[in-house]
């Protein structure tokens, strides 16, 4: 019989070969994201260096920045029972309408100084009302003919002409989570369906906005669903795919869910950057508490992430973002640049 380490080199996966097959156009199959997750924390380096070699072939060492303003708090009639800003969380967060205008105009120009090349306006909220909606556009318009800065709005879910609203005004990118699995869907939120959220981002995508959807891990879904969100989003076509990591809040139905560890999270990325390797995978909220200081290697896998603040919890300052950035290596997507697709003209980017 032979001893265990035997059988476990028998059965370990070459992750650096298969990255090869991947990027000869191969794609990676569910049983292989599945291992993914299942690699011992021993390979946990072997396979970033495997999902680096994907992150180096389709965008180099460039690293993209992104900042969001929490253009409305609070406020919001869904359950999601993760979130803080939802019906019913007890969770004392700041609370208040649309911010007017010259704030949200002052804070792409915060976004643009500190070397970000999105600039996200996310709102609280079902969907944007026809007021709300034309506050934003108004906003947009007058950030483009400013600055050359990248716009991703995240409004809710949209109703019909208002994708083309966004769209006229010079919005580049809608972002809208599908959160969990489909399976998973219902012991999330009871107050809009997993295809409701689709259909915002599909319309978003059918009027030539960029397509950003991705997921909240951690709450309480197995791999097989992490898997499933994984080509779910790929098979969408989100061309921008944020990656959270849930921090429990008290006051919230999630607000006792237990942590992943920094090696579950670097997985999970792994597993993200094979299913979707020209994608760029965003880490998002929750990354500072779950990497700790793990952090430098989620960029191995990742090629994006947030500075600054989130929506209702503290981020890492942005100068020790760039920091880490710059110790690794590499190097920053600049303001106004269409790497990764688009074009670019006076009025800024369209991806």
């Amino acid at each position: 019989m032979e001893p265990p380490a035997a059988e476990n080199a028998a059965t370990r996966v070459d992750w650096r070969e298969r990255a090869e097959r991947v990027i000869s156009g191969e794609s990676l199959t569910r049983a292989e994201a599945r291992q993914i997750l299942a690699v011992d924390d021993v390979e946990i380096l072997g396979l970033l260096d495997a999902a680096f070699l994907l992150r180096r072939h389709n965008f180099g060492t460039e690293m993209k920045l992104n900042m969001l303003v929490n253009a409305k708090s609070g406020l919001c009639p869904e359950d999601c029972n993760y979130c803080s800003q939802a019906r019913g969380a007890d969770t004392g967060i700041d609370r208040y309408p649309l911010l007017d205008k010259d704030t949200l105009v002052a804070g792409a120009r915060e976004a643009r100084d500190r070397g970000a090349s999105t600039y996200c306006i996310v709102a609280s909220g079902r969907g944007p009302t026809p007021k709300e909606l034309t506050h934003v556009t108004d906003a947009v318009r007058e950030i483009k003919q400013e600055m050359p800065i990248r716009i991703c709005a995240c409004l809710g879910l949209l109703k019909e002409g208002q994708a083309d609203q966004l769209k006229d005004a010079g919005v580049d990118r809608y972002n809208h989570n599908i959160n969990t699995s489909r399976r998973h869907h219902e012991a999330i939120v009871s107050t809009h369906t997993y295809d409701d959220r689709v259909e915002t981002v599909n319309d978003a995508k059918s009027v030539g906005i960029s397509p950003c959807s991705g997921a909240i891990v951690g709450m309480g879904e197995t791999d097989d669903d992490r898997v499933d969100m994984a080509f779910e989003l790929h098979a969408m076509g989100a061309e921008s795919i944020p990656i959270n990591f849930l921090i429990p809040i008290a006051g919230t139905p999630m607000g006792d869910q237990a942590p992943l560890t920094p090696y579950d999270c670097l997985r999970i990325l792994a597993m993200f950057r094979f299913v979707s390797p020209d994608r760029e995978i965003r880490v998002a909220g929750g990354r500072e508490i779950r990497l700790r200081s793990l952090q430098p290697l989620a960029l191995f896998a990742a090629n994006s992430i947030f500075l600054g603040d989130y929506l209702t919890t503290d981020g890492q300052d942005s100068q020790q973002d760039r920091d880490m950035i710059d110790d690794l290596g590499f190097g920053l997507e600049e303001v106004g640049s269409c790497s990764g697709g688009g074009s670019c003209g006076s009025g800024g980017c369209s991806s």
